[in-house]
Parts: C-alpha cells; structure tokens; sequence
C-alpha cells in the first residue's frame, strides 16, 4: 500500500504494508488525523525534534478580576507552545516581583478594575512592583493591558507595570498593547509581535515538516462562545419586587438546551444585547440622519446606519476616547477645549450623567455624515451577569436576577443598555444572545463539609442561590450563612419563599437581613455582620469560606471594613494584625469577592 517515494527503507516496508492493509476505513482516518494533528508524527513524550536545543522558557504573567486576562494568558501560552517555547502561566497572586530578578521571557496580561486600580488579586504584586527597587535588567518582556475605555483612567494597570519594569531595567522587546472590551483581534496582533521580538525560539525544529497525511473532511459540532453566541429562549420572566418598591429587579430563566454550554456556580452569564429603538432614534435625530444611509463596520460589513445602531455600536457610553472621534469629526473648538489639559475638571464634570447623544447636540449642531457618526462608536459590548442558578438544580437553563437600570439626568432619561434590553424587549419565548463566562476566582470549597459565609444584597443575592442550590443537591454537610439586605423587607426580600424553604431543608443553615429603609437609622449588611461578629469569627476560625457580591463603590469596601473590625475585636488583634489576617484568608482563597 506504501507509494515508492514513501520514505521508508526497505526493512521497514513489510510490516507497515501488513499493518495498513489490515487496518478498516475508520482506523486508517483516525491514525491519519493523528498523525496529522501538529503536521508531523507525534514524538515520545518529552522528546525534542532531532537537532533541536531545548525549548526558550516563557513566563505569561497575569493579573485578572473577572476572568479575562487568564484566559488570554492561557490561550498565549498555547500559542507560544506551537511556536517553540516552554510557556509557564502564573498568577500574579502567587508570584513576587523578586522572582523576576532571574531574568528571562516575560509576557504580562492585566486588567485594569474600577477607576484604575489593580485587580484584587495582584495588589500585592503591584505594590511590591512599584515600591521595591530591584534589578531586572536580565529581563525581557512585553505588556498586554486590558481595560475600557468607557472609564478615564483606561488600562492604567497595565501602563504602570510597563513603564515600572522599564524603569527597573527590563528590555521591553514589543510595545504594551492597550486593549478595550473588544480585545480579541488586538491581543492576537500583540501576542504576535511579541513572540516574534524574541526571536526563534532555540527548540524549534528548521527541518520543514513533512506534509499532513489526507483525511476525509468530519463536519465539527458548533461551538457555543464569545464569538459564536447561543440563541437562547427566554423561558420565564418574573418580577421580584412587590408593589410599592422603588426598584425593578426580574429573574430570568433561560434555555441551554442544544447548547452545549456549561458553568459552575459562581460563573457569569454575557448577554449581547442590542439598543433600544428610542435611543437609536435620537442619536440619527441628533445627527441629522434617517437611519437608511449604509455603512462599513469593521472587518468590511456594509450595513444600514439605523440597524448597525440597534445591533453593533455602543451608541450611550460617553468617553474621552469617543469625544475625541467627535472632535476630529467636526473640529469643535468648544470640545477641543474641554478635551485639553486645562480642563480636565471640566471634562469630568462634563461626562458626568451625559451619553454620547448630549455630546452630539452640544459639539456637532449641523450634523454628521453616516460614515463620521458610525466611526466615532466602539463596538457594543456583552454584559456578565452573575448567574443565579445550578446546574444540577436547573439541566439546560441558565437564571438571571438583574435590576433594570432607569434614572434621569440633564433633563434626560436613561436606562442600562442591557437590563431594560432583557426587560423591554424580550418576551417569553424570544431568542437572548448568550454565552458563559468562567470565574475560577469565585468559586464554592471543593470540599462540601467546609462552611461558607455569603454576603449579598440587592442583585448581590444571585451567585448565592447558585451556591445554595448547588450544595443542597449535593447534600452537602458543610454550614450555609446568607446575609441579605435591601430597601425594605415588604416589597424587596428578594427570593425570600426560597430561603425559608432551604431553611426548613436544611440547606441555608443561616439567615440574617438587612432592609435599610424600615426603620430611621439605616441598617446595611455590614450592620448585621458586626451583630453577629461573635458567630462571625467563630465561623472563620472553623475554615470558613467568606464571600461577597454585589456593588464596588461602597458595598464592598464597607463589608471588608466590618469583616477587619470584626477580627480584631473578637480575635483581640490589633488593627495591623486583623489586616493580616484577613489578607492571609484571601490569599488561601477563602476570601472571594465578585464586585461590579
């Protein structure tokens, strides 16, 4: 069966000819493909191509809040793999900038969170970074920083670390890649460039692989992700608040079915959501536009101006970024003097509350042609919502318990892009855009005898029905104690039928609430932590996982200064010694925090 050019010796063309000839179609297509998979041979395990020096090592650095910038290290380091490099993927929360003094490749992926800090767990590492002097002029490296440049201090993380590494000696052997939401396409070119500064890799074999063995085409399964979104049936759609609540908060039950996807509790649902018709109307209104002029996106799609507004722009985020589009769209002397150095307290005041419509009316009265309005937009970005449900509870559905957002502003309504998207227009059995994504960094004890202590108001509730659920259908023996606040008990004790029944169950060991307008003075979740303090404490020192969820700005930070005050006087620590412990238990991941 072997052809004459074959290269083969003759001793070896017996056995082989007697092996393929009794091989069935279906084997000889399966030794093809495996042979085929890397267009060559496989090779023993650890062996390296004949002539080859051992692999370049490659450490891809990361520091992340949701999820991204691990990922991204990890599909870098596959990347880097093929390429002939020894890739090693760290976190930075469990690396210190003393170990960069060796030397060597570095590649750095970090995110920027909130109003440019670290993300949570590289705060040690940045600090460390940026405080100690140290000598790194052994290394190599490049920067990737991903950010969004709907906030003013867009990727600051990654431009500390960059200039800091340069300033203590490192060679920066690719320029830092400054990457918005939409980062695919940029950290693939960064990446790119990067592996290419370093030069060819020593284990890279020169011989020209020989040419992959043919193979009957197999049709793959689809693939379900960021690129190619689910639709997903919306199944139910429930009101959580009672009549008489100032909120509007809606549980959503989803359909996975045929899918293919799957998460874990603790993981995020992305919704892409597509704008409302009434603010794509204003924003043509504002520049002067019907809506049926046609226009090039990127990556060549021609479209229609109104349905390219409705399904693929952010149409509402104001920025700097987009005002500086604006300016050099209409060469404003008004927006270029509020865009100066001079006026960036003018600027923040500006942006304040405002869309991208306001800045329309106010920078560009006469109007824009389609291709200038199209082109001063970034793409529209998925949102992540934490997802409400098990998996074992819920097979092939996905729930959601999301606030629509509605405010006024500058004689102005507004809405959230995504939240009244799902809540206004999508009905029961519509199609929602889905995939999943995974948070390693919020995740229940592997272990289902280890208690675990949940802090979650308002919308903050709904990875904890996910955790509840999950350990209920496990029938794990480990202590469950939920802490919920919200406005008031009547009308927003979200899912409270729920918890009475995982109370009578079993399944929720603990119950405290915090409804902060039923009584004059304000009582939050971090009031009920310290009147609970005792308890509290008692539960951490038996091993106790501690997480919170729900909002950034104040939320968070007042629950870890209660969990701290909590340690130090029911632990009789000093202030610095709670601290410590408290950094101690989120560096064994017993800490977790999901905050937005």
């Amino acid at each position: 069966m072997l052809p004459d050019h074959a290269p083969f010796p003759p001793e070896q063309r017996p056995a082989l000819d007697a092996l393929l000839h009794s091989l069935s179609p279906g084997q000889r297509l399966w030794l093809a493909g495996f042979l085929s998979a890397d267009g060559t041979a496989a090779a023993p395990a650890g062996a390296a191509p004949a002539g080859a020096k051992a692999a370049q090592p490659l450490t891809v650095l990361y520091g992340t809040e949701s999820g991204n910038a691990e990922q991204l290290a990890d599909e870098s380091a596959k990347l880097a793999k093929k390429r002939g490099f020894k890739p090693s993927v760290k976190n930075m929360a469990e690396i210190s900038p003393a170990e960069l003094e060796k030397g060597g490749n570095l590649l750095v992926i970090v995110s920027t969170w909130g109003e440019g800090d670290p993300p949570e767990a590289a705060v040690d590492f940045h600090r460390d970074l940026m405080t100690a002097q140290r000598d790194l002029s052994k290394l190599k490296f490049s920067v990737c920083a991903l950010g969004d440049t709907s906030y003013e201090r867009f990727c600051q993380t990654g431009k500390e670390v960059d200039a800091r590494l340069s300033e203590l000696g490192a060679e920066r052997i690719a320029p830092r890649q400054d990457c918005d939401v939409d980062f695919e396409e940029a950290h693939t070119a960064w990446l790119d460039a990067a592996l290419e500064a370093f030069g060819p890799p020593s284990g890279a074999s020169a011989a020209t692989p020989a040419p992959a063995a043919a193979a009957v085409a197999v049709p793959a399964a689809t693939v379900y992700d960021k690129k190619n979104p689910f639709p997903a049936a919306m199944e139910a759609k429930v009101l959580l608040n009672g009549e008489g609540s100032a909120k509007e908060t809606w549980h959503y039950e989803l359909s996975l079915e045929g899918s293919g996807l799957s998460y874990e509790p603790g993981d995020a649902l992305a919704v892409v959501p597509v704008n409302a018709p009434d603010i794509v109307e204003a924003v043509l209104k504002a520049a002067k536009l019907n809506g049926t002029e046609e226009v090039e996106l990127k990556g060549g799609l021609r479209k229609h101006l109104a349905n390219a507004l409705r399904e693929d722009l952010d149409i509402t985020a104001l920025s700097r970024a987009v005002l500086k589009k604006l300016l050099a769209a209409t060469g404003s002397a008004k927006l270029e003097g509020l865009l100066s150095d001079e006026s960036k307290k003018d600027f923040a005041v500006y942006i304040d509350g405002r869309w991208i419509v306001d800045a329309l009316e106010d920078f560009a009265p006469d109007g824009l042609a389609a291709d200038a309005l199209a082109g001063i937009f970034r793409k529209l970005p998925p949102r992540l919502y934490s997802i409400a449900s098990s998996p074992l509870a819920h097979p092939d559905e996905v729930h959601l318990t999301v606030a629509s957002v509605r405010y006024e502003t500058h004689g102005r309504k507004r809405k959230g892009v995504a939240s009244t998207y799902l809540a206004d227009l999508v009905n029961e059995g519509d199609p929602v855009l889905v995939y999943t994504h995974r948070n390693k960094n919020f995740r229940l004890p592997e272990s289902g005898d280890t208690p675990v202590i949940m802090i979650g108001p308002g919308t903050g509730i709904a990875p904890f029905r996910a955790f509840v659920e999950h350990r209920a259908e496990q029938s794990a023996k480990g202590g469950t104690w939920l802490f919920f606040g919200d406005q008031h008990y009547t009308y927003d004790f979200l899912y409270q039928l729920e918890w009475q029944d995982h109370l009578k169950s079993g399944a929720l060991s603990r119950l405290d609430v915090a409804f902060s307008r039923d009584q004059p003075e304000k009582y939050y979740v971090q009031d009920a932590m310290r009147a609970r303090g005792r308890e509290l404490y008692e539960w951490l020192e038996a091993g106790a996982h501690f997480y919170v969820c729900g909002d950034a700005n104040r939320m968070a930070g007042d629950v870890h200064e209660a969990l701290v005050s909590i340690v130090a006087s029911e632990g009789g620590r000093s202030p610095e010694e709670a601290e410590a412990y408290v950094d101690a238990l989120k560096k064994a991941k017993r800490y977790q925090r999901d905050v937005y």
